[in-house]
């Protein structure tokens, strides 16, 4: 079996030494040779590879139970180390975003089997977080794994994104970051998680207020027992970098979505340095939150219209050549070298089997062929193919016209108050 990430694995460091360069690889200058060269698995090296069962001589990760899984299954599936932290992750995950609804209506019992099909067949890591869905998505997960045996999962959640009104919808404070730990663990149903994350760090008001309260928090929650891992999500990956590279607090994963795909391939960029760091990467959102499906994203999305438009004609081009974009896009992810998971959303039994389906078959000769002709036709004539700063902007305006702008105090020594808490 092959495996696209796997180096060696440790527990998690009390403290690691941050390095900023990224080697001594020579970085192409012009647009259309650095997109290409992104999209490319050359110049990758193979890790050592996950044990095999010395019984079978099957690669089986540690998440594997005899009795629960579907051996077979969970035989054909990728499995990756995660940065330093001894976990591996089978390389598609489950993302949690679709049971809060964001994606349309989500039928609960429909969800809860797609959940617990997705675990048997090998898949093992779920991402979820209160922001989706207002605490559904947790609740959900909380009734669907209350009867899977907790060896079979890794699980990670959120702090500091909640509800949908702009004036309450972050809060990167300690004092919140450590009552919102509490929260999701009881909608969980689970006394502690695997991985906890800042959610979208780059809505803070500075990042002195991610490296002063809501890491060292965080680095609280673990000392306490109720998180393994720390780690941060965000859409602008330079803001992941500047918080791995300031941060006194050890990070142990970086989450991004639509950030490595087949429109974009910004975090490949620092994926040298996150992994030098001994830093997890976890990928999300191949489908670019929809952008490369054939329903076409939700109203919601914050893409800019050139992009809408090449992803729609790109799809098109696709299925009149016999092929699903999207399912082309999620193959590729699937296959990432130093990424530990690909996160998708897929709340009904049959869109984890589709999704299980594809992976495990990998790219067809046809598929790998329209995929490169739809990059070099569609996306690399673009230039521009993300939305960085549109969103928080938008979300910066709306907090001035509600006069909820306030000016932000730095409390570095107030963290210790929240021992007696833990």
């Amino acid at each position: 079996m092959e495996h696209a990430n796997v180096w060696t694995g440790s527990q998690r460091k009390v403290s690691v030494n941050r390095k900023t360069s990224v080697g001594n690889s020579t970085i192409p200058t012009s647009g259309a040779e650095k997109f290409l060269r992104k999209f490319s698995f050359v110049n990758y090296g193979q890790g050592p590879e996950i044990p095999e069962d010395q019984g079978t001589g099957i690669q089986l990760p540690a998440t594997f139970l005899p009795d629960f899984h579907d051996r077979e299954a969970i035989a054909k599936l990728r499995f990756n180390y995660v940065g330093n932290t001894g976990m591996h992750f089978s390389a598609l995950g489950i993302g949690g975003a679709g049971y809060g609804g964001i994606y349309g209506t989500v039928d609960e019992g429909k969800a809860i089997q797609s959940v617990q099909s997705a675990l048997k067949l090998g898949l093992n890591y779920i991402d979820t977080a209160p922001w989706y869905g207002d605490g559904k998505s947790e609740s959900l997960l909380g009734k669907a794994l209350a009867t899977v045996p907790r060896k079979t999962f890794y699980i990670g959640t959120k702090v500091g994104r909640y509800k949908p009104n702009v004036g309450e919808m972050f809060d990167f404070s300690a004092e919140r970051t450590i009552r919102s730990v509490d929260e999701s663990l009881a909608r969980l149903r689970l006394p502690s998680v695997d991985i906890i994350q800042i959610h979208d760090l780059e809505y803070a008001p500075n990042l002195e207020i991610i490296l002063s309260e809501t890491l060292p928090a965080l680095e609280k929650i673990v000392n306490s027992g109720k998180a393994r891992f720390i780690g941060i999500t965000g859409y602008p990956v330079n803001k992941l970098q500047e918080v791995v590279q300031k941060s006194a607090v050890p990070i142990d994963t970086v989450l991004s979505y639509c950030r490595y795909g087949l429109f974009n391939r910004d975090l490949k960029d620092v994926i040298p340095e996150f992994r030098e760091n001994g830093v997890g990467i976890i990928n999300a959102s191949p489908l670019g939150m929809g952008l490369l499906s054939k329903e076409g994203p939700p109203p919601w999305h914050a893409a800019p219209e050139s992009l809408k438009r090449a992803a729609k004609e790109a799809v098109q081009y696709a299925q009149n050549n016999g092929e699903d974009l999207g399912k082309i896009a999620l193959k590729y992810c699937y296959r990432l070298p130093d990424i530990a998971t690909t996160l998708v959303s897929m709340e009904r039994p049959d869109l984890v089997r589709a999704n299980y389906d594809a992976c495990v078959q990998g790219l067809s000769e046809h598929e790998n062929q329209v995929m490169h002709e739809v990059v070099k036709k569609f996306f690399i004539p673009l230039g521009r193919t993300h939305w960085e700063n549109i969103e928080v902007t938008h979300y910066w305006e709306n907090m001035e016209n509600a006069g909820l702008v306030k000016p932000v105090i730095i409390q570095p020594g107030n963290i210790d108050e929240f021992d007696e808490a833990l």
